[in-house]
């Protein structure tokens, strides 16, 4: 028999083969905050938003539901649905405002001489018990400034429950007459210095005042009004100043002469007047009209219409 050496391989050798410890396989970590209900919250806000954007993508879409929703605000306030629960509501709060001690209670008015009371409570609109919080103080001074014979008001809150209104009223200066008034109170008003117009009510208790005709004649006739009083004679005698096309002035006196004086210097003539009626007694003869407006004589009318001219210095 042949004999065949077979050349053996060498085994591994288990204490010599290196050997690798197989790797773990690597899980996914979950997120934090990723449980069901954070993944749920986060779908919805993605859902929302993206259906917004697609709203918003459709610019038709969006102005239809914005009229849409218009017409319905619109509908709950023309059916008084809004106003009757504002109004619910607010009467709630001054009720209980009122209930612990802010309601309103007491009104004290000051100043007042001509103007009733209840004209003045009237303007200021504040009933008892209503909320001092709530009361419109510029509304109501606006309200009492609009009535005629003020000229100024102040309207304060004194806490818990009063109110207080002062006024100052305006002072008469005289009687206006003129077209510019109108037909009413046969166009005669009450006016102050300045010439603003008070009121054409209750002229009768004014009736001695002066009395101004004319238009414009209140802005102008301060300064003659306050000269004239300074002359005994003549203001004893002047039942009317009457402003003539808005330049100069006529003095009707209360026997129906007229006294014509200058557009200017006519402070001088006051003082002639003055000795016409006191030294010379002009009033006592049969004239009806002085004119004194040239430098150097007077001119009178008879009443029978004869014209006669006296040289200044010699009237006696």
């Amino acid at each position: 028999m042949r004999s065949v050496n077979v050349e053996r391989k060498p085994r591994d050798n288990p204490r010599v083969r290196a050997t690798r410890k197989p790797q773990r396989p690597v899980r996914d970590t979950p997120p934090k905050n990723s449980g069901r209900r954070g993944g749920e919250r986060e779908g919805f806000f993605a859902g929302l938003m993206g259906r917004a954007g697609r709203m918003f993508r459709r610019p038709v879409l969006l102005l239809s539901l914005g009229v849409v929703l218009f017409a319905l605000i619109a509908a709950l306030f023309a059916s008084g649905v809004i106003g009757r629960t504002i109004h619910g509501v607010n009467d709630t709060i001054d009720t209980v405002i009122a209930d612990a001690g802010f309601g309103i209670s007491e009104i004290h008015l000051a100043g007042n001489s001509r103007v009733p009371p209840e004209t003045i409570l009237a303007a200021l609109g504040m009933k008892p018990g209503e909320s001092i919080f709530g009361a419109e103080l510029g509304q109501a001074r606006n309200r009492i400034m609009a009535l005629d014979w003020v000229a100024s008001a102040d309207v304060v809150r004194r806490y818990p429950d009063s109110i207080f209104v002062t006024i100052v009223e305006k002072r008469p200066f005289a009687l206006w007459q003129s077209p510019e008034l109108g037909s009413g109170r046969s166009g005669i008003a009450i006016v102050e210095r300045t010439g603003g117009v008070i009121t054409t009510q209750g002229v009768e208790k004014f009736a001695r005042l002066p009395k101004l005709v004319g238009p414009g004649a209140p802005a102008a006739a301060a300064d003659l009004v306050d000269a004239v009083m300074t002359h005994r004679a003549v203001v004893a005698r002047v039942a009317a100043y009457e402003y003539v096309s808005k330049r100069r002035w006529n003095l009707i006196l209360n026997d129906g002469v007229v006294v014509k004086l200058p557009e200017t210097g006519w402070q001088k003539e006051l003082d002639a007047l003055e000795r016409l009626i006191v030294d010379a007694g002009v009033l006592g003869r049969d004239i009806t009209e002085i004119d004194l407006r040239s430098p150097t004589q007077f001119f009178f009318v008879l009443r029978s219409g004869e014209k006669k001219d006296v040289q200044r210095g010699k009237e006696t």
